[in-house]
């Protein structure tokens, strides 16, 4: 028991450090949303709760500026408010907030939100561990480098799951009657929405993937199923 000691811990402890961190979590959207009211994008949801065979999707609207949308760690889903002001902006179609909320139905759908929880534990767990070990021959360093081998491979996991998301949003836009065009068109806006160019982000370090593959994908399945 001893010697699984070094291992067992930095597990135990990223494991209540994920579980805290998702009940902050809740607690901060329970106290900053409220449930999204507006009749055309309800109406187009609505297409959606047809083609999944469910009664309702509901989405919150989370308060806060930056445009995003996020799938909670209790399976439910968001838009910020500033993803929502845009569309009453006319930047947006009520269509594109459609591909937005059927990307984040997809991380549900698949288990990624439920098994985010595994992944960051282990992640965690693993810095920690080679943080530790390095640590002890070259001090400093040692926790850059555990930083940065961690990094990139949460990276991976996530650019893996936003693709398997994206293909997701796509088959249920189609099976909705909505197609897959909102979605191509909401990529091309996505980096000017978000502020984000990417290009200072060396690939293997993304989170998402690249803009362009993302709509290479999407043409691909298209091609794929005969939309094309």
């Amino acid at each position: 028991m001893t010697l699984l000691a070094p291992l067992i811990l930095p597990l135990v402890m990223a494991y209540v450090m994920y579980r805290f961190s998702a009940w902050q979590t809740g607690k901060h959207l329970d106290a900053t949303s409220k449930p999204l009211r507006d009749p055309e994008l309800e109406r187009v949801m609505a297409r959606m709760a047809v083609a999944l065979e469910v009664p309702k999707i509901a989405v919150h609207v989370y308060d806060v500026e930056p445009v995003n949308g996020l799938a909670a760690p209790d399976g439910r889903i968001f838009l910020t408010r500033g993803f929502i002001d845009r569309y009453r902006q006319g930047i947006v179609t009520a269509e594109e907030i459609a591909a937005v909320v059927a990307h984040e139905l997809g991380h549900v759908a698949l288990g990624h939100t439920k098994r985010r929880m595994i992944d960051v534990t282990g992640q965690n767990a693993a810095f920690m561990l080679i943080a530790s070990l390095l640590g002890r021959f070259i001090p400093i360093i040692g926790f850059f480098i555990a930083s940065y081998v961690t990094r990139a491979l949460g990276a991976g996991l996530s650019r893996k799951d936003e693709n398997e998301a994206d293909a997701y949003a796509s088959a249920l836009l189609v099976k909705a009657g909505i197609g897959v065009k909102p979605q191509k068109s909401l990529f091309q806006k996505l980096d000017r929405l978000t502020g984000a160019s990417g290009q200072e982000v060396p690939q293997w370090l993304r989170s998402h993937p690249k803009t362009a593959e993302r709509i290479a994908a999407i043409e691909a399945r298209e091609s794929k199923w005969g939309l094309r």
